[in-house]
């Protein structure tokens, strides 16, 4: 573990990564696909349409037969969607034909039932129609073997409808970081228990939890650790089989803080670095326990948020193939905002868009970490880099948008 204190934030987020490694594919069914990353290119394995169908209800022709107008011809047959006509068109014929229907041998343009009359000699036809018009070619969409979608994409509702219709029933996926949540602290008590006086209802596992499972992750919820010396390792014991162990509490240099201390004295365990240069945030802790990689989170619910956002996300998409780049944008200031110290800070701030489409950002007020209606009310944070002197209202600042459903 490192010695010095105060690591930048930049550099414990390169160590971490580093030491994350992709996760191997599995089959999916298209069924549990949605939100998935796929592991490799996608082609099509039909085409669709797989045959040339008429886009509109109406009459299939040869447009030969249809030199000058009105003219009438017999109908032959029925051509709908699921049901064929199967002989081929022959000159001076029509089909009627409906939406969807696969068009006959032979025909080369749909005449629309409203450019048409029903007599007793057959169908009178009043309007000259163009060569092809209303035949969706077959492909016309996509082809077999076309690529419809790419590596490492996170197949949206839509894209599940598109490999379905492409003939897939299973597809390649990055297997889901099984990511384990654990919160320390005597003074906590589940979600939906009354606390007693010095009692503290346990928020983080359930923010932790939902951000796991917003990012593409699968998350178990360990419970609460009591403050007691070896608790964490005898609770770990139980669960051999996670990608990633997080933390929260227990993380600093009191008497019943223990994480750290129950991780540097397990076998087969390391602390990589333990306090960060930010500001909320300064005991983060990272390493792994028996080869499973840790992350240790403070335990005040804002610090907690905050470090999920900087590098818990990062992590997840580090294991999904996917770029872990944290993509900053920038905004002018409604604040006047102080220097800042060596710790590099993040406040929780609201975007809005002025009257001119010019992005403003509004830092809360208060910016305490242990204040989680403010971090509940923001939707992104304001960076600081250490040593930022004072800025004035209406400067230019970089800003990190939340994960979506964070």
């Amino acid at each position: 573990m490192q010695n010095n204190p105060l690591l930048p934030v930049s550099e414990a987020r390169e160590n971490m990564l580093k030491n994350i490694s992709s996760l191997s594919s599995e089959k999916c069914s298209i069924e549990q696909a949605h939100n998935r990353i796929i592991a490799q290119d996608l082609t099509a394995l039909l085409s669709h349409p797989a045959e040339a169908v008429s886009s509109m209800d109406g009459y299939a022709a040869r447009i030969s037969d249809i030199v000058d107008v009105p003219v009438t011809l017999p109908q032959v047959g029925i051509s709908s969607a699921g049901h064929i006509y199967n002989k081929p068109l022959l000159s001076g014929q029509l089909v009627r034909i409906f939406t969807g229907a696969v068009i006959p041998d032979g025909c080369d343009t749909i005449i629309l039932q409203e450019d048409t009359k029903i007599s007793q000699d057959g169908i009178e036809i009043n309007e000259r129609p163009r060569l092809g018009q209303y035949i969706r070619a077959s492909g016309l969409d996509f082809s077999a073997g076309e690529k419809i979608i790419s590596k490492s994409s996170k197949l949206t509702a839509r894209e599940c409808a598109l490999i379905a219709l492409a003939g897939y029933h299973e597809v390649p996926v990055i297997k889901q970081p099984k990511i384990g949540v654990l919160t320390s602290g005597d003074e906590l008590v589940p979600p939906g228990e009354k606390p007693q006086t010095g009692q503290l209802v346990n928020s983080n596992n359930l923010l932790l939890c939902a951000l796991i499972r917003a990012c593409g992750g699968i998350a178990v919820d360990l419970g609460i650790l009591p403050d007691k010396s070896g608790a964490l390792i005898e609770h770990l014991e139980k669960y051999p089989d996670l990608d990633l162990i997080i933390t929260t509490g227990g993380a600093s240099v009191g008497d019943h803080d223990y994480i750290a201390k129950d991780i540097n004295k397990s076998a087969n365990s390391e602390l990589y670095f333990w306090k960060i240069a930010m500001r909320p945030g300064k005991p983060l802790m990272f390493g792994h326990y028996k080869n499973i990689p840790f992350l240790g989170l403070p335990g005040n619910p804002v610090s907690a948020g905050v470090c999920s956002v900087l590098f818990l996300e990062p992590i997840i998409k580090q294991f999904l193939s996917q770029d872990p780049t944290l993509v900053f944008s920038s905004a002018l200031t409604t604040n006047s905002l102080p220097e800042n110290d060596r710790r590099e800070e993040y406040l929780r701030a609201k975007l809005l868009v002025d009257d001119e489409g010019n992005k403003q950002v509004s830092a809360a007020s208060t910016q305490d970490s242990s204040m989680l209606a403010t971090l509940a009310s923001a939707d992104c944070l304001i960076q600081r880099p250490a040593h930022s002197p004072r800025i004035e209202a209406g400067a230019p600042v970089p800003i990190l948008n939340f994960p979506a459903l964070f």
